[in-house]
């Protein structure tokens, strides 16, 4: 039987969003929509939150979901990359006996993500072989072939000149990072130090609608918006 293991990364301290791993998002702390999406898939033997916080560990364990060891200081500042974290919870788990097959990491402010995704994203893994990361993209909303960047003055300069008159269609399409969860073989994570390798990943394309990447107060406005709405349209049905 395969053996799954969620990692939820929620250290204390966010800077841009003050507290936004457990602020309330829609009635609920923001971080337990994750969690009770990951359990609703029945995929995960553990689900597992690392903080360095007790104010959010005492949280997640009132929502059912109790915490094995905290994450230790020098994991938790503002610049220790993720792929340590994963492999400090899971070597942990290892010393106490539990070996796990995939290791998925679950990023906290992620409302938006449906169990079906967990569940198709696996499937993906398998398809591949076993052997290669899955990494949740969508799709860019506009071609980045058209970027500019702007000036203090408010000058933009084409990122590359001329591509403004290439129509959409005729412009392959791009993908980016949702920013929501990643699957990793075990020995894949264990091998690798510090951030780890872009180039061993395959895509699991998800709907624009549920790619929300909450990093700054405008997001989170506008997830709320959205996260309503659906409640609605839902209720409507």
């Amino acid at each position: 039987m395969i053996k799954r293991l969620a990692i939820v990364p929620a250290r204390g301290g966010s800077k841009r969003i003050k507290n936004k791993n457990i602020l309330n998002f829609c009635g609920k702390p923001m971080i337990s929509y994750i969690l009770d999406t990951a359990k609703r898939s029945n995929l995960f033997k553990k689900i597992h939150v690392s903080t360095d916080d007790n104010k959010i560990r005492d949280i997640v364990e009132s929502l059912g979901y109790p915490i094995d060891f905290m994450r230790p200081e020098h994991l938790a500042d503002d610049y220790t990359p993720i792929l340590p974290v994963l492999k400090y919870v899971t070597e942990q788990y290892m010393g106490r006996g539990l070996i796990f097959d995939q290791i998925w990491l679950l990023m906290a402010c992620s409302p938006f993500t449906e169990d079906q995704d967990f569940i198709a994203a696996d499937k993906l893994f398998f398809e591949a072989g076993q052997k290669k990361s899955v990494l949740a993209v969508t799709e860019y909303p506009v071609p980045i072939e058209w970027a500019f960047t702007i000036s203090d003055n408010n000058q933009l300069k084409p990122v590359n000149p001329g591509m403004f008159a290439t129509r959409s269609q005729d412009i392959k399409k791009k993908y980016y990072d949702t920013g929501t969860f990643a699957v990793f073989p075990s020995n894949y994570l264990l091998s690798h130090d510090e951030s780890g390798l872009d180039t061993e990943f395959v895509g699991y394309v998800m709907k624009k609608g549920s790619a929300i990447d909450i990093d700054d107060e405008e997001d989170l406005a506008f997830a709320e918006k959205i996260f309503t709405a659906n409640q609605i349209q839902n209720k409507k049905k």
